[in-house]
Order: C-alpha cells, then structure tokens, then sequence
C-alpha cells in the first residue's frame, strides 16, 4: 500500500526544514536563516507508533519565478494539498499572525483537506504567551506548539496529524493482481509503453518531455494474468527541476515504485544509458522490488548481428550494482517483443515473493563454506551457524555467526551469489541480515 503523505507548508523562514528533520529523524533539508533556502520538495518516511508515513518539505519562495512571493506561496502549497492526506502549516511564535499566513490558512480551509496547525518557535518551557492565542483566529482549530530546534510539542504534532488518516486502508486491488511502475527518465516511451500493453490509448503521448503529471494506473487483464501499469512521470536530474508542478511529479514516481510489485527501468536504446538511470533503478534497488530493464526504441538503433549482444555487454557493466535486473529490448512504437514482457514480469515477481526453507538453504551454506573458508582475523576464524530466511519482497536472509566483526562484505557477497547459483532468484535483489548467536 502507498504510504500516507504529509505535506509541510509555510510562509518562508518559519523552520519547516528545521520540523522536517526533527519528525524524519534525518538532516536532509538544508536549514539557514535565508528564506527561500529550500528549492528542491524533500520527502523522507517518518514513523511514529509503528506506523509510517512519507514526509514532503516544500519550499517557500523560489528564485528562479518572477512571481510575487504572496502568489507563490499559494502555488506551493496548493500542490502540497493536492499530493498529501493531511497538511501541516507551519507559523511563527514570534513574528506572530501575518497576511501571507491568513492568505495560506484560507486557502487549506477551501481545499476541505484535514489540516494541522504548527505554531513553531516556542522554545521557552512553561505557560504559553499571550501572543500564543492569536493563532485562533485563523480558524484551523486548535494550534499546537511546537519547538523544532529542541523537538518539544512534535509527538504531540504528530498525534494530531496521524489521527486524521485511515491506517486500517487496503490495498484497492487484490493480491493476485500484479502492480507494474513504469519508470525512467522523462521522454524514453514510458506513456507509448502502457498504451502498447493495454492496447489502446490509455495516457497521453506526446514528444515533449513531461506529458505525463501524475501516476496513473491502467488495470489490464490477460491470458498472461491480470496486471495494473502505473505510468509515472519521468525522473529528471534536479538541476533541471524548476517548475514546481513537477517536483511533485517526481514525488509520484517514487511512491509509486513504493506501491508497485514489479518495476519497469525504461531507457532509450538511442540514448544509452545515463547518470539520471542509474538513479531511478537505485531507487527501486533500495526499496527490494523486482526489476527488469527495458531497452525501448530499439526499432531506431541501426543493427547488425552483434549490435544487442555488445548492447547487453555494456548495460551489465552500467548496472554492475543490479547484476540480478534481466534485460528485454523491445519497440512500444512496433510492438516488437512487448508480448515477453508480461511473462517476464511474472517471473520476477514470483522470484521476489519466494521462500526457501531452512533445510535447503544450510545443504547450500555447508556447499558454499567448504568451498571457500569463512575470513579469519588475529587466529580467529568467522564461523556460521545456520541460515535462515526471514521475509520474501524481497528476500532476506539472516546469518548467525559467533563473530560479525569477520563478517566480511566480500564473504557476504559471496554467499548471496551462491545463494543466486543454488535458487535463481533472478530479477529480485536479496537481503543479507547478520547476527551474533545470543542477539
């Protein structure tokens, strides 16, 4: 299921990025006294009585617009509302109720979207100020204060945002349905893929890059199963990020490879591929879904009877950090080769769901130790118990060992391609958990 989104808005210089990383637990909005600092939509999970939601910090002015800082603002935060379940605005104790906060506080009050108001800045312990109350009249309710920098009032926050989303929510489509993210850079046929795959003109496509806004599910049901195709906007390098309508976008793309069971790398064949690549498979790497990489366009590339074979070559070497991700290179234009793909997806999905028994995998561990001897350290020698798997989407396994100081990365390395040769697991990256006996 998607994770619930919480977008924290606010006039510039009221400490949203100073909030953000208080509640994500991590620094990542960069936090200075200059508003307008931050440019970039930041979103990181945050979790909060063991359950999780994702986190967007937006920013307030933005440098490259020629707009009015009033107007801009409203832009920001009406495409916060738009993404998130619940918004937080974020005020200011000590400059008090201004106009843009008013012009903010109505706008959220149209949106009909539950909304949490931050008074930040209260830093001193004790009775509230008097200057404290004015925030009522803004007309959200109740207003919680809060010290960013020292992280008081922040549970109480949090409580007052989670109570307003459904954690108790399915997933709208049933587990034999296979959830497909198409993604990739913008521009690369991801639109012209889904149309191919549903057989009709489901999304928009266009030569110009960025067609696509948001994620959109196509559901498709064939003698190969029944599939939903999230067609996601492209991911581009942040550089080139400016407009504000589409740093959302790129905050879609990711949830929707959080969503989705299998993920579609589409890249053009008369490109190559590129830095911006090997971001959008990093990610889909870190989340543990399985992958296949779709080379499109191949119908443009002019061939001989080596040109896939030198092709593939290369894209092993580039996605040397996903040895596992199986390759297709087809033509969304022509159809050519597109029918492989949903048998494949099958495929990746089954080996990303997997599970091994106990048994099988310590006759493998036994194999593999007495093939290459576990690393040793000052006469002491790394000895592995048992292995065992602990959950599948994707695979993890956990070693338990006398000492996981010899653990070393190249042996862990070693076991999770004996792991591969033994089960396949093709398509899937593994997960490797190491334990002392006793933890």
């Amino acid at each position: 299921m998607a994770k619930p989104i919480i977008a924290v808005v606010g006039r510039p210089n009221v400490g949203k990025s100073t909030l953000f990383n208080k509640l994500s637990g991590q620094r990542l909005a960069i936090v200075e006294d200059t508003p307008g600092v931050t440019r970039d939509r930041i979103y990181a999970p945050c979790e909060w009585l063991g359950k999780e939601v994702m986190l967007v910090d937006t920013g307030g002015i933005e440098p490259y617009s020629n707009d009015v800082i009033l107007s801009q603002m409203r832009r920001q935060a009406q495409l916060a509302i738009e993404s998130a379940d619940v918004t937080i605005l974020v005020t200011d104790l000590r400059s008090g109720v201004t106009a843009t906060d008013q012009e903010v506080a109505n706008m959220l009050l149209k949106s009909g979207k539950p909304v949490v108001l931050c008074v930040n800045k209260c830093d001193q312990i004790g009775d509230l100020p008097a200057d404290f109350y004015e925030f009522y009249n803004l007309g959200l309710g109740d207003p919680i204060p809060v010290s960013a920098v020292h992280g008081h009032g922040t549970g109480d926050l949090l409580d007052a945002a989670f109570s307003h989303i459904d954690f108790g929510q399915t997933e709208e489509y049933d587990e034999e349905v296979i959830k497909v993210a198409i993604i990739g850079k913008p521009n690369v046929g991801k639109s012209s893929l889904v149309n191919r795959m549903a057989g009709e003109e489901r999304v928009i496509v266009s030569d110009i890059a960025g067609t696509t806004r948001d994620a959109t599910d196509s559901y498709l049901e064939n003698e190969h199963g029944r599939f939903v195709l999230i067609d996601t906007a492209g991911i581009r390098r942040k550089a080139k990020v400016e407009e504000a309508i589409e740093r959302y976008s790129v905050l879609r793309s990711y949830m929707a490879v959080d969503r989705a069971d299998v993920c579609l790398i589409v890249i053009d064949a008369t490109e190559g591929f590129t830095e911006q690549d090997s971001k959008v498979a990093g990610y889909a790497h870190e989340q543990g879904k399985a992958s296949i990489v779709v080379v499109n366009k191949w119908d443009a590339v002019e061939k001989t009877d080596k040109t896939m074979d030198e092709y593939r070559k290369k894209l092993e070497e580039d996605f040397s950090f996903m040895s596992y991700v199986p390759f297709l290179f087809i033509s969304a234009k022509t159809g050519q080769r597109v029918d492989k793909l949903y048998d494949l997806i099958r495929q990746v999905n089954e080996q990303n769901c997997r599970r091994i028994t106990t048994g099988m995998l310590n006759d493998m561990l036994g194999y593999a130790t007495a093939r290459v001897q576990p690393p040793s350290d000052k006469g002491k020698r790394l000895k592995i118990y048992y292995m065992t798997q602990s959950a599948t989407r994707p695979p993890t396994f956990v070693a338990f060992c006398n000492r996981s100081e010899l653990f070393h990365f190249s042996y862990q390395r070693y076991l999770e391609n004996q792991i591969r040769e033994t089960f396949g697991l093709n398509g899937t990256p593994i997960r490797m958990v190491v334990r002392e006996r006793g933890e």
